[in-house]
């Protein structure tokens, strides 16, 4: 009988703890909607109070247009047609381990043959996420910093959506992914042993001598198959859940904003293809890329 009682009293319990963490996730996520509104109601007042240089190259001439930074428009106070690509704005928001070292070293090499400016986007631990505050501080700086235009910035940092903090720029954003698995395992070894670009940095792991099959077999961290995530949150972005593996609306999310937001995507396995794209689409920048890469 008491075996009957404390099972009723425990099933009893088991849904009542239930209960109350479905209504608990139920509020928090009203609250993180609300939240979210008010961050990018906040966002757009404080883009719209910030202020912009007079002259040819102001934005706001252009009344309250979104702007992509490589399209022509029609200047409405003086009816000639401005060509932006002097005033273009690429963000390379890199992946790890995606072949994005060769690229920008590419990009260096070419921007004093094209005329124009590479940007290294450096963060706080070498963090790839900012706090909503640095991320309006960030879309402010680059869609106002004219004197370092045409420019390509380039970092390991999560999509940021310029339009939700009331940013009237649009840069163009371009990255490179990897097949997920060839990437996992480029990683696991990079933090062992670095690469040739700066071998003299001492890497996390440096000394481990653990190879990525025996890794697996002892079921270790860096070889976790969650590890396999790591792209989507580059194109997801800073929320919180863009970072957890498996995660079904940080997929969806990576997704919308790749296909609303990015203007190239290359695979390192088509790195050719990727770079013969770019030199064609945006010259001013890659003009002699595809032999530079051809002749490596």
């Amino acid at each position: 009988m008491r075996i009957v009682m404390w099972s009723k009293w425990a099933s009893n319990l088991v849904f009542v703890a239930l209960l109350g963490f479905v209504v608990l996730m139920v509020y928090w996520q009203q609250k993180l909607v609300t939240l979210e509104q008010e961050q990018k109601a906040l966002g757009t007042k404080l883009g719209r109070m910030a202020s912009l240089p007079s002259g040819k190259h102001e934005i706001g001439a252009f009344g309250d247009e979104i702007i992509n930074s490589y399209e022509p428009l029609q200047d409405s106070n003086q009816g000639n047609v401005v060509d932006y690509s002097d005033t273009a704005v690429i963000l390379y928001n890199r992946i790890p381990k995606t072949g994005s070292t060769s690229f920008m070293g590419m990009a260096y090499d070419l921007c004093s043959k094209n005329s124009f400016h590479v940007i290294h986007l450096n963060t706080t631990k070498n963090s790839h996420v900012m706090n909503p505050a640095d991320q309006l501080r960030f879309a402010q700086n680059v869609s106002t910093w004219f004197e370092r235009r045409p420019v390509i910035y380039h970092g390991h940092l999560g999509f940021i959506d310029f339009s939700s903090l009331g940013v009237p720029l649009r840069p163009l954003y371009i990255n490179i992914i990897r097949d997920p698995l060839d990437r996992l395992i480029s990683y696991y070894y990079f933090l062992r042993y670095g690469d040739d670009f700066r071998p003299e940095v001492v890497r996390k792991k440096q000394g481990n001598k653990e190879t990525f099959d025996e890794c697996v077999t002892r079921q270790g961290h860096d070889c976790d198959p969650l590890n396999l995530w790591m792209q989507i949150p580059f194109f997801c972005g800073h929320h919180s859940s863009c970072w957890e593996a498996g995660n079904s609306w940080a997929l969806q999310q990576a997704k919308s904003n790749l296909a609303r937001s990015y203007f190239l995507v290359g695979t390192t396995e088509g790195m050719e293809d990727f770079i013969g794209v770019l030199e064609v689409s945006l010259p001013r920048f890659f003009r002699g890329a595809l032999k530079y890469f051809q002749d490596g």
